[in-house]
């Protein structure tokens, strides 16, 4: 460390040569906001200077001809696990895009495959050129009212405390244990806080008064703002608002109205949950800049919020700006409105060119035998399936919300028949199932769903927030239990049923959740997965697995449905899926 800096210095002082310079680009000054022409000047990784003189020389230059050189992009809150890719996969797919360094929580696969899962997450993100950083996860499960595959508990997470990696607590989402004092969720809280350690939280649906409940155990941001008006409350009482653009919940154009001169270092991009396809075709936090330029904010504002925010949030202090001192992580953008990406430096080093990684993939991290060998689907038949109705056929019905990870509660008339609930396709009343997949315990909810869309046959999948049991829609009894016994058979993933036919699937071996193939071999079958939804579902609009994927969440309003039943996340109890009247 020491012959480094000392290197540094002299190379500061022009006493030696720069390892590298890129001239002739327009920096972005994210302290002042503002362009600077000049040159940047690396030694060992490191930014030794902007060189707005040509002052500066080095072994090796590269000609900018006039682009922007931007900040590493930084996601400050995202499951990679939803990629449906390994850590390692994720970074190659993202890293031509701009982002340099993620935040990631890995309670998918924990409540998975408990520490055994979080350590894979680890060990693999090692091989990556990006910077992935992890929250340890704080809910697992995430509550008590579904059955998760493991329980991590403070003296679980303990063990990872001095990983270098490791930033801090997880998303809180139990606000009920939290305001009610429970010891199990204060003691992880005490563990980060001991550790001087950051602390996300969770606050869907909370009022300001909860909110004071959250700062005063000492949570310090939400990814779960919708309005401005949530927004502006999160940040009046001192926490750091990360606007989410991912597949299925998207606010940031309902968010960005709140940012104003006086608040906007209080914000941070985020994902939160992005499907493979569009991380590939779009990018992440990149995408989000493009979209808040669009929707006008500021250029420089907009990288600001995406690269020092989020670095300062999580006291990255080294990260995060283009200026003496700091990690070289860069990219070049030839439009910044655009966002497009030609050049991805990460320490100084050339990584990613023109949307290509300059380095072919290396060997897969080896698995434990338990982690891919994680679904314990029963045998299921129609018996277990049924509604039953008593009084009438008045339900409690999940609405979905395209585009959201929020639900509506609707109290509808649905069809019944003999005492028992008979999907509609025609009024879009379908049925929906959430199998125990774990501990063959033998759990098996059921709920009526409403905004599917399903024209025909049943779409299921292990991915399943966050216990992630096996989670299937059906117009019918026969494709769904056809599509549980194929996602048994296949340890995991998407399927997409049509007359007890599988018409595509995708298998994910890794917890139910990821796949050990390199993307380019999981696209044309993510390709085969969306043509095959479109068969039995015509008019399709939204990103219909990611949708489905969370209406097993019981800390996201207002309706969800777990293993245990059908649950009023408002009231935050189960209930009845027949109403009485």
């Amino acid at each position: 460390m020491g012959w480094y800096m000392k290197r540094r210095i002299a190379v500061s002082q022009k006493l030696e040569k720069a390892d590298f310079i890129i001239k002739n680009v327009r920096v972005a000054d994210v302290f002042n906001l503002r362009w600077k022409k000049a040159s940047i000047v690396i030694a060992d990784g490191h930014i030794i200077a902007i060189d707005e003189n040509n002052e500066f020389e080095a072994i090796e230059t590269m000609d900018g001809k006039g682009q922007y050189a931007i900040p590493g992009l930084i996601d400050a809150h995202i499951h990679i696990e939803s990629s449906m890719l390994t850590p390692y996969e994720f970074s190659r797919i993202l890293l031509p895009h701009g982002i340099t360094t993620v935040i990631t929580d890995p309670h998918e696969i924990a409540n998975v495959s408990g520490k055994d899962g979080l350590r894979f997450m680890i060990e693999d993100a090692k091989r990556a050129k990006m910077d992935i950083l992890y929250m340890l996860p704080s809910s697992v499960p995430g509550t008590v009212f579904e059955n998760a595959g493991a329980i991590l508990t403070a003296e679980d997470l303990a063990e990872f405390i001095e990983e270098p990696t490791v930033l801090g607590l997880a998303e809180v989402m139990d606000y009920p244990a939290v305001l009610n004092g429970e010891d199990h969720i204060l003691n992880k809280i005490k563990l980060a806080q001991a550790n001087n350690m950051k602390i996300d939280g969770h606050a869907s649906g909370l009022n300001a008064d909860q909110i004071l409940g959250y700062r005063a155990a000492g949570i310090e941001t939400d990814h779960e703002c919708v309005t401005a008006h949530e927004a502006m409350n999160r940040i009046e009482q001192g926490m750091y608002v990360l606007i989410r653009e991912g597949s299925a919940a998207k606010n940031l154009k309902a968010l960005i109205p709140a940012i104003n001169a006086a608040n906007a270092r209080r914000f941070a991009f985020c994902t939160d949950d992005k499907h493979l396809d569009e991380l590939i075709e779009e990018g992440s936090i990149n995408h989000s800049v493009a979209m808040a330029i669009e929707e006008g904010l500021a250029p420089l504002q907009a990288i600001q919020i995406a690269t020092l925010n989020a670095a300062e949030c999580y006291q990255l202090n080294n990260k995060g700006a283009l200026t003496s001192g700091f990690i070289a992580d860069i990219i070049l953008v030839e439009d910044v409105a655009k966002m497009n990406v030609s050049a991805v430096f990460k320490n100084g080093q050339l990584v990613a060119k023109d949307g290509v990684m300059c380095e072919a993939p290396a060997n897969t991290t080896e698995l434990k035998h338990s982690i891919v060998h994680s679904v314990q689907i029963p045998t299921i038949d129609k018996s277990q399936l049924a509604i039953p109705f008593k009084y009438g056929n008045v339900a409690n019905v999940i609405e979905i919300m395209p585009d959201q990870i929020t639900t509506k509660k609707k109290v509808a008339h649905v069809d019944v028949q003999n005492g028992v609930f008979i999907p509609c396709i025609e009024k879009d009343y379908l049925k929906l199932a959430v199998v125990e997949r774990h501990h063959h315990l033998g759990n098996i909810g059921v709920a009526i769903v409403h905004g599917c869309g399903l024209k025909e046959g049943a779409v299921a999948t292990t991915i399943a927030h966050d216990s992630h049991n096996a989670i299937v829609v059906g117009t019918n009894d026969d494709d769904m239990i056809k599509a549980l016994e194929a996602l048994q058979e296949m340890q995991g993933g998407l399927v997409i049923v049509r007359n007890g036919e599988v018409i595509a699937s995708l298998s994910l071996p890794i917890a139910g959740l990821m796949t050990n193939e390199p993307a380019d071999m999981v696209v044309p079958k993510l390709e085969e997965i969306h043509e095959a939804i479109h068969k039995i579902h015509p008019t399709l609009s939204y990103h219909f697995f990611l949708t489905l994927s969370f209406l097993s969440l019981p800390v996201i309003p207002e309706l969800k449905l777990t293993d245990t039943g059908l649950f009023d996340v408002v009231q935050f109890k189960h209930i009845d899926t027949e109403v009485s009247v």
